[in-house]
């Protein structure tokens, strides 16, 4: 059970390279995808899944299923900060999202009302390595992810959908 207000995890920060910018002048679909990557290793190094960790069980978390929005053109050199939520987690799943903001600078936080300039949500399974399966979370790790769990922004489990 989520509690009201659960502690956050902080920002996830990056800046958006020269070699991230495509022909159209803006940061290319897979820089989006990295910079979500980097998200989730942070979201795992915070609630236990670390090198050290993989290294003492032999397991990780897998991504298994993703869905990306693009909302806005995102500029070189634009400061990025990306907000995870952690939406449940139990047995052998995860289940998070993240919203990426441009922020006027790489210390700042974005703005209440701003608007994302690409979400996505991802389901994860805890897996272990050596037998090749998914596996169920020790209670540590799915306790530290429940302690995070948040209600989902208005957008999660959407589909895509044809106009």
């Amino acid at each position: 059970m989520s509690s009201p207000h659960p502690p956050r995890l902080p920002l996830f920060r990056e800046t958006v390279r020269p070699e991230w910018i495509d022909y159209n002048g803006h940061m290319s679909e897979a820089f989006y995808v990295l910079v979500f990557g980097f998200a989730t290793d942070a979201l795992m190094e915070r609630t236990g899944m670390d090198s050290a960790y993989l290294k003492s069980t032999g397991c990780s978390m897998y991504t298994v299923e993703s869905h990306i929005r693009y909302l806005r053109d995102v500029p070189e050199g634009a400061s990025l900060a990306v907000r995870t939520r952690v939406l449940g987690a139990a047995g052998k799943k995860a289940r998070f999202t993240h919203e990426m903001y441009v922020v006027p600078d790489p210390r700042a936080e974005p703005e209440a009302d701003a608007d994302p300039v690409a979400t996505t949500e991802l389901l994860a399974l805890h897996v272990d390595q050596e037998a090749g399966r998914a596996t169920v979370f020790p209670d540590a790790v799915r306790d530290r992810l429940t302690k995070l769990t948040e209600q989902p922004p208005g957008w999660a489990g959407r589909s895509i959908t044809a106009p």
